[in-house]
Formats: structure tokens, C-alpha cells, sequence
């Protein structure tokens, strides 16, 4: 123990330790206002589902149910050619959709395909495809919906098309034709 010089008593060390409540207090209602602000952007970003339909190939159908007869984008567009040319060798017409999906859907996801046919009479002939869809994974991912049989050949010739992503009510993305 340290010893006094004049008196060769003990000298007595005493230490404090004093919280100052302003410091603390103010570093408490930063961290919980940024907490707040955190979780309300968060909330937020959960939220909401965004979603894109990036591709549309419309590919006639022959009988068989071919859209090319070999896996050459050539070959394929050269029979697609071929079908368009030729209505008699037409069974079906098919979408091939490439859609995205952001975030979570609260509903179920469907795809709709709205199409136009040749007017006859007055009005164009239109018809509703609708498919539920489910996502398998982060990327984008194809999905095909087909027009055939009876439907197919009341329709007659398409001229336009739209292709809508929905999760329950909400459009989340489309696609469309020139002449849509």
C-alpha cells in the first residue's frame, strides 16, 4: 500500500466508476431506431413478388406433335416455315414461356395466354389459356401451354397474342404481340 510522505499513514485510493446515463441512453435509442428502420424495410421487401415473362416462341404443331424434326434451330425455323405455309399439316399451335420470379408469391402462380384469332364477321375470335405454375428454383424456368383440337381450328388463324404471369390477382409480368 502506498504510504503518505508527512504522516506515515496509509493513504487511502478510491475509485468510482459512475455510468453517465446520457451516453448509454443515447446509443440505446440509435440502435433501436435503426432496428425499427431495418425491420420496416425488410418487411417491405418480403412483401413484394416481382416477376417477368421474358420469352415467348409460338411453334405450330404437326400431327405428330413435332415442332422441328431435328434439334437444329435451322431445321426448326425451316419447318416452322414449312407449317405456316402449309394450314392442312397444322394440328396445334404451342407457347413456350421463359418466365422469372423475385421473392415470394402469396397466392397461386398462373400463366394466361390470351389470343386473337381471324375475325369472322364483325369480331376476332378470342380465347383464354390458363395454366397454374409452380417455381422450382431461382432461375428462370419454361413453360409450354397448347392450343389443339376443336379450339384450335374454331380459332383459325391467330393474329395476336398476350402472355401474363399472375400470383392470385396481381399481374406480376406480360408479354405481347405486335398487333396485340
Amino acid at each position: 500500500m502506498p504510504m503518505n510522505e508527512h504522516s506515515r499513514e496509509p493513504l487511502s485510493i478510491f475509485i468510482e466508476f459512475v455510468i453517465s446515463n446520457g451516453y448509454l441512453s443515447r446509443m440505446r435509442r440509435l440502435f433501436c431506431g435503426l432496428l425499427v428502420i431495418g425491420l420496416v424495410g425488410l418487411s417491405f421487401s418480403i412483401h413484394a413478388a416481382t416477376g417477368r415473362v421474358m420469352k415467348v416462341l409460338p411453334h405450330f404443331l404437326d400431327f405428330k406433335g413435332r415442332h422441328t424434326l431435328s434439334p437444329s434451330l435451322f431445321e426448326r425455323d425451316a419447318y416452322q416455315a414449312q407449317l405456316r405455309q402449309n394450314p392442312k399439316q397444322r394440328s396445334a399451335i404451342r407457347f413456350d414461356i421463359q418466365w422469372k420470379l423475385r421473392g415470394a408469391a402469396f397466392e397461386s402462380l398462373k400463366l394466361r395466354v390470351e389470343l386473337r384469332g381471324a375475325a369472322q364477321g364483325n369480331l376476332p375470335v378470342e380465347l383464354v389459356l390458363e395454366k397454374p405454375v409452380e417455381r422450382e428454383g431461382r432461375f428462370s424456368q419454361w413453360t409450354a401451354l397448347i392450343l389443339g383440337g376443336d379450339e384450335y381450328r374454331n380459332i383459325g388463324e391467330v393474329t395476336a397474342w398476350r402472355v401474363t404471369l399472375w400470383d392470385g390477382a396481381q399481374l406480376l409480368g406480360e408479354q405481347k404481340s405486335f398487333l396485340w
